[in-house]
C-alpha cells in the first residue's frame, strides 16, 4: 500500500509490535530512540530507497526506533505476514533482505564509532554533514542538500548541545567550508570537513 504522509507522521513507535516494513519513495524519516530519562537520540535520517522495519519483522521482536516523516514523505508499506511469506518463495528477495540488514549493521555501526571516537563536536558534525552531502551528490561532484532538521535535532545527532551545533555551523560558514542558503546546505570543502572529522 502506497501513501503520502505529512511531516510529522509516526510510521512505527520504538517497542511497538513490528507489523510491517516501509520503503521511502520520497522524503524524509527520522529513526530515533529514547532513554528512560526522556532523552532522545536521533540515530539516522532516512532518504528515498531505504527500507525501514526490517530487522524487527524479520526477528519478530519489537521496533527498536521510533519513525516520523520528517517533510512530506511517500512510503510504501508491506504487511509483515506478506513480506515474510515472499522472502520465503523467493530467494533473491531473501538476500536482498540480507544485504539491506548488513548495510544497516555497517551504518549504525559507523556511527557509533564516529560518536565515541570523534574528540570534537566539530568533528562530529563535520563527519554528519559530509554523509549527507555524498549521500545527495549520488557520486556528482556538488554536494548539495537540504536540512529538513533543526539545530536542536541535529545536536541529538552529534551528541552535543544546539548552541554547539549552531555555533559550529557559524564557524564552518566563516571558514568557507558550508555554504547555507535557507535549508539548502552546500558543501564547499569535503577535504577540510573529512581532515576536522578523522
Amino acid at each position: 500500500m502506497q501513501t503520502t504522509l505529512p511531516k510529522g507522521a509516526r510510521l512505527f513507535q520504538e517497542d511497538g509490535p513490528s507489523n510491517g516494513v516501509f520503503v521511502i519513495c520520497t522524503g524524509q524519516v527520522k529513526l530515533s530512540c529514547t532513554s528512560r530519562e526522556g532523552r532522545t537520540l536521533i540515530l539516522k535520517i532516512a532518504m528515498p530507497g531505504d527500507v525501514l522495519g526490517l530487522g524487527a519483522v524479520i526477528s519478530g521482536l519489537r521496533y527498536e526506533v521510533t519513525a516520523e516523516t520528517i517533510e512530506p514523505t511517500e512510503i510504501k508499506r508491506i504487511r509483515r505476514e506478506e513480506f515474510l511469506s515472499f522472502i520465503q518463495k523467493h530467494g533473491e528477495a531473501s538476500l536482498h533482505a540480507a544485504k539491506a540488514l548488513s548495510e544497516e549493521y555497517k551504518a549504525v555501526f559507523f556511527d557509533a564509532r564516529r560518536l565515541a571516537l570523534s574528540g570534537s563536536a566539530a568533528g562530529r558534525l563535520a563527519g554528519v554533514l559530509l554523509d549527507w552531502g555524498r549521500e545527495a551528490s549520488c557520486g556528482k561532484p556538488e554536494m548539495r542538500f537540504t536540512m529538513a532538521l533543526t539545530h536542536e535535532e541535529l545536536a541529538n545527532i552529534v551528541g552535543s548541545s544546539r548552541e554547539t551545533v549552531t555555533r559550529m555551523l557559524g564557524r564552518f560558514k566563516r571558514e568557507k567550508l558550508i555554504q547555507v542558503h535557507g535549508a539548502s546546505i552546500l558543501i564547499l570543502s569535503p577535504e577540510r570537513l573529512e581532515q576536522l572529522s578523522a
